[in-house]
This record gives C-alpha cells, structure tokens and sequence, in this order.
C-alpha cells in the first residue's frame, strides 16, 4: 500500500516533533550552559589576562619581573590542592549551588593565559605605542583599538583552549552544585549513567550533542588559534 506525498509529510513532521521532546532537555542544557558558564568564563579570561599581559609586556615598573615569576609560579600548584579552600572560601559567600563559582573566578585571569600573551605582546615594537601618544591617545584607546587588533591570533588560541577547559568542566561543578535544580553538559551526560540499566542510545546522544559546539569552535577558529600559540612561541 502507497502513502501519499501528504502523509508521508505529516508523518516525517510527527517524528520530529516527537524527536525534539525527547531532546528538548539536552537542547536547553545545551544553550544553557553555551549562554552562561561557557560564554562568560571564555569572555572573562581572555579580558582580564590581556589586560595583566600588556601591563607585564609594555610598562616598566619595580618588581615587575619578580611579580612575573610569582605569578608563573601559580602554576605549579595543582588544582587539587586549592580545590577544598576555594570550596570553603564560596560556601562562606553563599554561592554553593549557583553558577557563580564557575564565572566569577574565570575574571581573575589564568598565569598560563597571560604568559601567552605577554610572549605575543612583547614581539611588538614599542615605536607603534610611542606613535599613538604623540597623537594623543590615551592609555585605555591604545588598547582597545591598537593591541586588541593586533591580538586577534593569541586571543582566538586563548578563547579555544577556554572554551573547551569550561565546555568539558565536570568535577568542580559536581563539587558545587550539591543538587539538580542547575547543572552543565557534562553533569547532564553523567546521570544518564545508572548502576542497574544504562540506556546507551540516549547516552551517546548526549555526548554528541555535547561535542558539537565544541568542534564548531575549533574548526571556525583553527587557522587563528595555530598563528596564535606559533606567534607566542616566537
């Protein structure tokens, strides 16, 4: 027996509607965790490090190159060993269970971020800043319209290897959020997990749908992120 042009369209339309309730909860954990934890972690890192790197690269202070090795010293430290202090530290705050724990420390800066920077920044020759104040530029406009060009490649490198660090994040967050009411990808994927009966179909949904947004970053930014971690290197 035939099927019409027509039911065989209301039919393809029943199956993906019924498909898209039962993704509906990975689609909004998806965008969830991309609008929150990812985008604002990714956009506070890069900031406040190019901000540390170019007062480290162009300005000359006392106990700059000291301060420098203090700061590259941080990352030696395991992040286990600051994990149960940092714990403590946001329960005093009132921040268990919110997802302030995993944005607000990203606006502190990573050493590991602002010595790539700093190496790119340093490549510069200084007669390009020297030009801009004796065109009266300020301090702040030569930054954000001289510096901030020129580092598309290192903050591409920087914005890829945040994403991915936030995007892939599970133990801190299991640490933080003690309940379900607000949870990452990764979380999700985690619980789909049992100790009696694992649905495997559904499991290896969620890790694709989890891995999409980041490849979509990587292949987007590839070409930039090479030039950046090969222009620091340099």
């Amino acid at each position: 027996m035939k099927m019409s042009k027509k039911s065989k369209i209301v039919i393809y339309i029943l199956l993906g509607l019924v498909a898209i309730y039962f993704l509906a909860p990975f689609i909004y954990m998806l965008f969830s965790a991309f609008k929150t934890v990812t985008v604002l972690t990714t956009v506070g890192q890069v900031l406040s490090c190019s901000l540390v790197a170019y007062g480290f690269a162009r300005f000359n202070f006392k106990g700059k190159n000291i301060l420098f090795m203090i700061l590259l010293s941080t990352m030696m430290i395991p992040w286990d060993v600051t994990m149960i202090p940092q714990y403590m530290e946001f329960n005093l705050f009132g921040w268990i269970n919110t997802l302030k724990p995993l944005i607000v420390p990203a606006w502190f800066g990573s050493a590991y971020y602002v010595f790539l920077m700093r190496q790119f920044l340093m490549g510069i020759p200084k007669d390009f800043e020297e030009a801009a104040r004796i065109d009266g530029l300020s301090e702040v406009r030569i930054f954000f319209q001289m510096f901030i060009p020129t580092m598309k490649s290192t903050y591409a490198a920087a914005a890829v290897i945040t994403f991915m660090n936030a995007w892939n994040s599970y133990l801190w967050p299991k640490v933080i959020m003690t309940d379900n009411k607000a949870m990452t990808m990764p979380m999700l994927i985690a619980n789909l997990i049992t100790g009696y009966v694992t649905d495997y179909g559904m499991l290896m949904c969620g890790v694709l749908f989890c891995s999409i947004p980041t490849m979509i970053v990587f292949f987007v930014l590839q070409k930039q992120f090479a030039e950046g971690i090969t222009g620091a290197v340099k």
